[in-house]
């Protein structure tokens, strides 16, 4: 790629520390709204944007992306940053210790940024970690993604969120994640608060990669999903649900939850309730789809690649449902991160156009956490991403990301030409 004027990484990462006035500008800019392309210039003082000029702006120091395209920041609003996701054992998470699972999340957070994607919502983990790996990049002692953290899900006792697979004599204490009653549910929420999380995440039905629990099942009852929202909005907090099954759908649904994650056997019922509701879905494709990719490597148990193939032919089906229904979508990967935009390949041949699978991870995504970011628009986050070809054309270019600025920070330094 050719530029007007090259900077080496040094001087890029000075440009927000100096809070000088910034014009990242390339000859394609996607406005995420329409669609519509141009040729602009997006005008940077300090960690928002200033304005969209199509000149150059008197004294800003300018990145020139030459043919690229630039989009705003994405955002995934289903990741586990602490997930080991080459080892899918029943076990896998009981050999590993709180600073294991720490560092792993630093580098999984760092694989996400460099893909373009500046902020990320967590889904949950066993321990409290992702809480200080958002303050440690929101303070800046690291490069990451801004973090949206759902602390530990609130399981039933053997739910998808038990992390107890041994015998029945092998003693292990139950977490404080496992809710067998309302009041103990409540108890959850309030753990969950204590130690700062910004979502709730709760386990309405089984699911597929444990051994344990079976996703047609909902596992809360409609009893506990009620107080968890009650307890949650009270402390605005939002609530989202891992739903897999189509009664527990539903169910959370009709309990308030705010994000209804997978939604893979959703029927025509649920998808009507949830328009009703304005109910968000993340949808997570592709990680589903690449289970059976996987087989019984990296540790999967059988239980689960037969689960795995069980429900992926509910997938499609009710994907359609929720594009006619006209539901809320946010874009979630919840698989390795390296395979991060490999769900725009799955939104798209799932039936949305590249411009709406686009949406799903920033507008939308934006809307979703009530973040200033998913648009390229004054007064938010300079968050931005350049992409070497158009997205629009062929969604499999979205992996070819040449620049990553969060914040008005240069993360990924364009390619210098020689």
């Amino acid at each position: 790629m050719r530029s007007k004027a090259i900077f080496l990484s040094i001087s890029l990462l000075a440009f927000a520390a100096n809070d000088q006035v910034v014009a990242v500008h390339a000859r394609r800019m996607l406005d995420v709204r329409s669609g519509i392309v141009s040729d602009a210039f997006i005008v940077i003082r300090g960690d928002r944007i200033d304005s969209i000029a199509h000149s150059t702006p008197d004294g800003a120091q300018v990145i020139d992306l030459g043919n690229a395209t630039i989009l705003p920041g994405l955002i995934d609003c289903h990741v586990h940053l602490e997930a080991d996701w080459n080892d899918f054992s029943a076990t896998a998470g009981l050999r590993r210790s709180a600073s294991d699972k720490a560092l792993l999340g630093l580098k999984n957070a760092q694989v996400y940024l460099s893909h373009g994607f500046t902020t990320v919502r967590d889904a949950g983990s066993d321990d409290f970690g992702t809480i200080s790996l958002r303050n440690a990049f929101a303070s800046g002692m690291f490069d990451g993604p801004r973090v949206f953290a759902a602390g530990i899900p609130i399981s039933i006792t053997g739910g998808h969120a038990d992390g107890n697979p041994l015998a029945s004599d092998i003693p292990l204490p139950p977490g404080p994640n496992i809710a067998d009653t309302p009041d103990q549910a409540r108890m959850a929420v309030r753990h969950n608060l204590k130690y700062g999380t910004d979502w709730i995440k709760v386990m309405a039905t089984g699911g597929v990669a444990d051994s344990l629990s079976d996703y047609n099942v909902q596992e809360l009852s409609d009893e506990q999903l009620r107080a968890i929202v009650e307890t949650a909005h009270r402390a605005r907090r939002k609530v989202m649900a891992h739903a897999e099954g189509t009664e527990g759908i539903k169910a959370a649904v009709r309990a308030g939850i705010d994000t209804i994650e997978h939604g893979t056997m959703l029927d025509e019922e649920g998808a009507a309730l949830m328009e009703q509701r304005g109910t968000w879905l993340v949808p997570t494709l592709e990680t589903f789809q690449r289970g059976l990719e996987i087989g019984l490597s990296q540790g999967t148990e059988p239980i689960m690649l037969e689960k795995d193939k069980a429900i992926l032919k509910f997938q499609q089906p009710a994907f359609e449902r929720a594009i006619a229904h006209h539901l809320k979508i946010a874009y979630g990967l919840d698989d390795e991160p390296k395979y991060t935009t490999r769900e725009f390949e799955a939104l798209v041949h799932g039936g949305l156009t590249p411009l709406q699978a686009l949406q799903t991870a920033t507008i939308n995504a934006a809307s979703l956490l009530s973040v200033d970011a998913g648009t390229l628009e004054a007064g938010k986050f300079a968050d931005i991403v350049a992409i070497d070809g158009d997205p629009l054309k062929d969604i499999k270019t979205i992996d070819r990301v040449v620049f990553v600025m969060k914040g008005g920070k240069v993360i990924v330094s364009p390619p210098v030409a020689k």
